[in-house]
């Protein structure tokens, strides 16, 4: 008589995954909060200790992967108190920003967290026909890839509101791609080895721009009531683009969560396009965790950091463990959003905001120092006046992801 094959639950296994899992959430609160710091620091540094590390590596990927799922959580918080987001939220800093302005930061808060809550809701049933069909036009996406890449630029430049914008935002990418050539392949020597020059790029570009831009303003204004005023079609409609917004950066090298919700902004209902936009931002920062998730285990190859870090700590891909650790993070990331956004904000509301902007700034070039050494310093502070450009010429910071997508459209 054949045997049969039931699942199994261990009582030792599971309380060692969630203590691995609260680790990694606790760590990508830390990198969520803290301007210029991201998951994938932390999920690189966790992969080079690994192999020291007295555990299943299972354990160890899980708690990266709830870093990750942490971090997409709350890095909307920096972005819209402090307006230092990173690659991801760059794009929903603006729209952010004028609810804040607006004294709405509060529901600003919560359309993130319930965008991205929702995203990952739908990136788990969407993650397999949509893996189903990546696996099999994924050599043609590849072979087309410099081509599909120019198509986004594209978009970008045509997207713009105006002639002059279009110029600067296609200048904005040439300048930011020949940034990225020029430095993404150095191995500079830093303090820390999990270290890289994203950190200082991506600061400079979309992160002390804002705060020179912020030196001498007034700060938060006081946040009003925290209802979402927004629809529940319009919310669902812009969640669901993000989740397939997600998509595209879980599985098209290059294209990252901000591009990828610039081009879901055609599905955003436009009597709501700023709280629709903060919503497929968010929901594409966190649906990307799922889907790079699968694209790890169906292709095999990784598509973020947290999933480069799990491909290098040789984490077993029992998928069915790592989607519950991603579903729990998730949990987590919403009830800590709400908990910490509304005091983050209350807290920057009331301090001065000018010797806030210069701390800020300094504890950006330390990261770059951490990271990539004081040419990671250098290379900081180049980026930030290239930063400063777009919006001076009329056009969107998201052209300056440029610096990774020039880079890979000519190698």
């Amino acid at each position: 008589m054949d045997a049969l094959v039931r699942p199994v639950f261990d009582p030792t296994f599971a309380g060692a995954a969630l203590l691995f899992l609260f680790g990694g959430a606790a760590l990508g609160t830390l990198s969520g909060l803290i301007p210029g710091l991201h998951a994938n620091n932390f999920a690189l540094l966790l992969a080079g200790v690994a192999p020291s590390i007295p555990a299943d590596p299972l354990l160890v990927g899980v708690a990266m992967l709830g870093a990750g799922v942490v971090h997409s959580f709350l890095d909307i918080v920096p972005a819209l108190a402090l307006g230092v987001p990173d690659a991801a939220t760059a794009v929903a800093a603006l729209p952010g920003h004028r609810l804040v302005v607006a004294g709405r930061g509060r529901e600003a808060l919560r359309l993130s967290a319930v965008g991205s809550g929702l995203a990952v809701a739908l990136a788990v049933p969407l993650a397999v026909p949509i893996t189903w069909l990546m696996v099999r036009g994924y050599p043609t996406v590849r072979a087309h890839l410099p081509f599909l890449l120019a198509g986004v630029v594209v978009f970008l430049v045509v997207t713009e509101s105006s002639k002059r914008s279009a110029a600067g935002g296609f200048a904005a990418f040439l300048a930011s791609a020949a940034l990225g050539i020029a430095t993404l392949d150095v191995d500079p020597s830093a303090p820390l080895d999990a270290g890289g020059m994203l950190a200082p790029l991506f600061s400079g570009l979309f992160g002390a721009p804002v705060l020179v831009d912020a030196l001498g303003g007034e700060g938060v204004p006081p946040q009003s009531d925290a209802r979402i005023t927004m629809g529940g079609r319009d919310l669902g409609v812009s969640a669901t683009a993000g989740s397939l917004a997600g998509a595209v950066v879980g599985y098209v090298p290059g294209v990252s969560a901000a591009i990828a919700a610039v081009a879901a902004l055609p599905l955003v209902p436009r009597r709501e396009a700023d709280r629709g936009f903060i919503v497929a931002t968010s929901g594409a920062n966190t649906a990307n965790t799922v889907f790079a998730l699968f694209a790890l285990v169906a292709l095999g190859t990784p598509r973020t950091g947290v999933t480069v870090a799990v491909d290098r700590a040789e984490v077993p891909l029992a998928l069915p463990i790592l989607l519950v650790a991603v579903a729990t993070a998730a949990v987590c990331g919403f009830t800590l959003l709400l908990l910490v956004g509304d005091a983050y904000l209350r807290v920057v509301g009331t301090a001065d905001y000018t010797r806030l902007s210069l701390g800020v700034l300094c504890l950006l070039a330390g990261v770059s120092y951490a990271f990539a050494g004081g040419f990671g310093v250098v290379v900081f502070a180049v980026s930030a006046v290239l930063g400063l450009v777009p919006p001076r010429l009329g056009a969107r910071r998201v052209h300056l992801m440029g610096v990774l997508i020039g880079p890979l459209m000519l190698w």
